[in-house]
C-alpha cells in the first residue's frame, strides 16, 4: 500500500511560538482528505566542531532528515526572527540540501513560509523573504496567504501575505493568527493535491 502524501512542515523554535504555529498549520493540512501533516525540526548550531545532541530530541518534533524533505509532497518552513533573517539551524539544514537540488527533487512542489517574534518590528517580512530564496533556488512552487483571508485585513499582531506569522511576548498565537495559520495550511495541502500528489 502506497503511503499517503503528506505536507512537511519543517520548523526551529527556541521558545515554543514558532513551533506553536506549526501544530496550528498542521491543523490546517488535515482538514483536507487524502493528505496528512508531518511535522519536523532541527536541532541548534553551535561554534563546537563536535556534534553533542542525540539524534532523537527528548520533546516536540522528531529531527528533519533528508528524505523527509525529498519525498513530501509540499513544504511549511518556519523560523524565528534573527536579525531579520532566518535562524542558523534552519539555514544549515537547508544548506546541507544541495543534492536535492542537483536531482530536481523539489522541483513543482508547493511551499510556504512563517515566521514568529517577540517585537513588533522585529523583521517578520524579511524573515519570510529570506526562506523563500532558498525554495526559489529548489524550484518550488510559492503560495502566501491571500486576502481573501479576512484576518489580514483584521490582525493587529502577526499575519502577513508572505504567510502566517506571530507577534508577541507569549508564545501562544491569538485567534487571529490561528485562523491565518489554518488557512495557509489548508492551502498548501489542496495545492501540493492540485499540483499532483497522489492520495
Amino acid at each position: 500500500m502506497k503511503p499517503s502524501p503528506y505536507v512537511l512542515i519543517l520548523y526551529y523554535s527556541r521558545n515554543g511560538a514558532t513551533a506553536a504555529l506549526a501544530q496550528q498549520l498542521a491543523r490546517g493540512v488535515e482538514q483536507v482528505s487524502g493528505i496528512e501533516a508531518r511535522l519536523r525540526t532541527v536541532p541548534p548550531v553551535s561554534p563546537d566542531c563536535e556534534a553533542s545532541l542525540p539524534e532523537i530530541p527528548p520533546t516536540g518534533a522528531t529531527y528533519c532528515s533528508k528524505d523527509d524533505l525529498r519525498q513530501c509532497a509540499g513544504l511549511l518552513l518556519g523560523s524565528p526572527t534573527r536579525f531579520g533573517n532566518m535562524a542558523a539551524p534552519l539555514k544549515y539544514f537547508l544548506d546541507s540540501a544541495s543534492d536535492l537540488w542537483l536531482n530536481g527533487d523539489l522541483i513543482d512542489k508547493p511551499a510556504g513560509v512563517f515566521t514568529s517574534t517577540a517585537s513588533l518590528h522585529g523583521g517578520q517580512e524579511s524573515t519570510l523573504l529570506s526562506m523563500m530564496i532558498p525554495l526559489l533556488h529548489q524550484g518550488m512552487v510559492l503560495a502566501g496567504i491571500p486576502y481573501s483571508e479576512a484576518g489580514l485585513n483584521q490582525t493587529r499582531a502577526g499575519g502577513t501575505p508572505y504567510g502566517a506569522s506571530h507577534h508577541g511576548e507569549q508564545s501562544e498565537p491569538d485567534d487571529i493568527e490561528i485562523a491565518l495559520c489554518r488557512a495557509q495550511g489548508q492551502r498548501l495541502a489542496q495545492l501540493a493535491l492540485t499540483l499532483g500528489a497522489q492520495p
